[in-house]
């Protein structure tokens, strides 16, 4: 066989294998791409801008000139609730942990706060009361998992959701603070009311105000600082009216 024969089977074999190097959801963000299931879960196959020649892997929005109400970003109810292992006398409803969801696209975090042991805990238990065998863990532990995303992925927001069971004076405002989530905060006098239009998301992400906040409960909004979700929020009926 001559030269040239297997300079031509090298290179074809090469290009075959640089081919199916990154196929079947082995493919990450920017990695080059035939079809969706190419990527990795959350990702799709998108013909890029003219820096990148063919398609490569990449989220949806990325689009970040329209104000923050015109996108709908995938949030999970009970998102602190991971089957971790650890017996528990309630409900699971996750499989993956905080830092997971965040990484596969999940920017919307319902997550139920209560008082225990001394401090604001994360439990999915009922009556307004926490308990051994309803807790998953300290609210700050998974503050914290938000703070590292929101710090690795400075042009990413989160939405959290409080069903909030915290009586504790400003109980809400220390572990905020504690977790290092205030630089990051979304202010209260920026939220539009009365179906207006909210900030645009590059502005929100210019600013670094790429945390916002809402409570099940009213008087918060005033003491505390921290929207009240229905002055902001409406909820659709779902099922037969």
């Amino acid at each position: 066989m001559g030269v040239k024969n297997i300079f031509a089977l090298v290179t074809a074999s090469l290009l075959f294998t640089v081919g199916l190097a990154c196929s079947n959801g082995l493919c990450k963000i920017g990695d080059e791409c035939s079809t969706n299931g190419d990527c990795e879960a959350w990702l799709y196959c998108f013909s890029c801008t003219s820096s990148f020649s063919g398609s490569r892997c990449k989220k949806w929005g990325h689009n970040n000139s329209l104000p923050f109400n015109k996108y709908a970003f995938f949030t999970n109810h009970n998102a602190f609730a991971i089957d971790n292992g650890v017996p528990r006398l309630t409900f699971t409803n996750q499989e993956d942990n905080i830092t997971q969801l965040l990484n596969n696209g999940v920017h919307g975090l319902i997550l139920d706060t209560y008082d225990f042991k001394g401090d604001v805990w994360l439990c999915h238990s009922s009556g307004g009361e926490c308990h051994d065998h309803t807790t998953f863990e300290p609210a700050i532990d998974t503050l914290r998992e938000i703070e590292a995303f929101l710090f690795a992925n400075p042009s990413e927001i989160v939405t959290l959701i409080l069903e909030d069971y915290v009586k504790a004076p400003n109980g809400l405002t220390k572990v905020f603070t504690d977790s290092g989530l205030m630089k990051y905060w979304f202010p209260l006098s920026k939220m539009p009311k009365n179906g207006q239009d909210w900030p645009l998301v590059k502005d929100m992400v210019a600013n670094n105000q790429r945390l916002l906040v809402f409570t099940s409960i009213q008087s918060k909004e005033a003491s505390e600082g921290i929207a009240y979700q229905w002055n902001y929020m409406v909820k659709n009926q779902y099922g037969p009216s």
